[in-house]
């Protein structure tokens, strides 16, 4: 089936488009889903994606040669129908849609279910091969309810008025949908950010996200930022910029706080299991609904999913791409 389309370690092949899809090595021709670094690299000839996800390479990489492409928007390269669909990861996010041969082949990138103010929903699109991640591919993987979580970091926050609340987010799609999440919680005081975040906010904002008013953190006294929350890349959480912060509760918001072990080294106080991933029952049932007669699964917890499949009647297979997944992304 869909000979046509080749999984290298690399990336995925469009053969009759001469085209890659997120390939990790500079290509004459890529089709990329979504901004993270994992999927978007620099040095490419020409890029098609969303005009939100080119701004994104943009803003990381300098300029580059980019043809933007609409949710729903129709582009044709050597006689595939290729279209962006909303994935709901990120900003920008988009599964892509290949028709060739009277074959639908969907690559989704990265995708997650749950709402997320920041960006459009994930769309199911029904299909021949359906090509999905399994970042939480393991069914110890149950997200808890987002609201749930910011309730507990504003728990923390009002319980702590001389104290402030330090979360670590990654900087492209967690710190902007923690913030907006806040936002839609009626939190509406001023929130610091660490430098490393403010220029992904600013276009976050420029595309029409309302973050609130939003204030660097460099400079301002300790004083000044009791009873606040403050938002930093992960690796800023314990180094020397976050020492001079008044008494931090230190939070961390990832899917990967599902696992106690990993906030213990890290030494988050209060974890926030907040995933831009889906989680294990979001997985098998996006899998149930697009209905695919073979499912690829391109990185994540790969053998889990596959026994899955393989349970329910479904043909799959492994592709192992090289280069992908960030933990601190989740």
């Amino acid at each position: 089936m869909a000979h046509w389309i080749e999984p290298h370690p690399t990336g995925i092949y469009v053969r009759p488009a001469d085209a890659w899809i997120d390939p990790s090595l500079p290509q004459e021709r890529a089709l990329v889903t979504h901004g993270h670094a994992d999927h978007a690299r620099g040095g490419h000839g020409h890029v098609w994606a969303t005009r939100e996800t080119l701004a994104i390479m943009g803003l990381r990489y300098g300029t580059a040669s980019g043809t933007a492409v609409d949710y729903g928007e129709e582009v044709r390269l050597g006689g595939v129908r290729i279209r962006y669909v909303p994935a709901g990861h990120v900003l920008g996010s988009a599964q892509i849609l290949l028709e060739h041969a009277g074959e639908r082949v969907v690559v989704t990138g990265d995708y997650k279910r749950r709402p997320d103010p920041t960006c459009l929903p994930f769309e199911p699109v029904p299909c021949d091969i359906f090509v999905t991640e399994a970042t939480f591919g393991l069914p110890v993987f149950r997200h808890p309810d987002t609201g749930s979580e910011m309730d507990r970091l504003l728990a923390a926050l009002h319980a702590n008025p001389d104290r402030c609340v330090l979360v670590g987010a990654y900087a492209l799609g967690k710190a902007q949908r923690v913030i907006s999440e806040l936002r839609g919680r009626g939190h509406h005081d001023a929130i610091y950010i660490h430098g490393a975040l403010e220029r992904m906010c600013a276009l976050y904002q420029d595309f029409g996200v309302d973050l609130g008013e939003l204030r660097p953190a460099t400079g301002v006294a300790a004083k000044d930022m009791r009873g606040h929350i403050i938002l930093s890349p992960p690796s800023a959480l314990n180094d020397r910029w976050s020492r001079r912060l008044p008494d931090p509760i230190t939070a961390m918001a990832s899917g990967w706080m599902r696992v106690r072990q990993r906030a213990r080294q890290k030494n988050v106080e209060l974890p926030l299991v907040i995933s831009d991933h889906a989680d294990w029952d979001e997985l098998t049932d996006t899998i149930r609904e697009v209905a695919p007669t073979e499912t690829w699964i391109t990185h994540g917890r790969e053998e889990a999913l596959l026994h899955w499949c393989m349970t329910h009647q479904i043909r799959a297979r492994a592709l192992a791409l090289v280069g992908r997944e960030d933990e601190d992304e989740g």
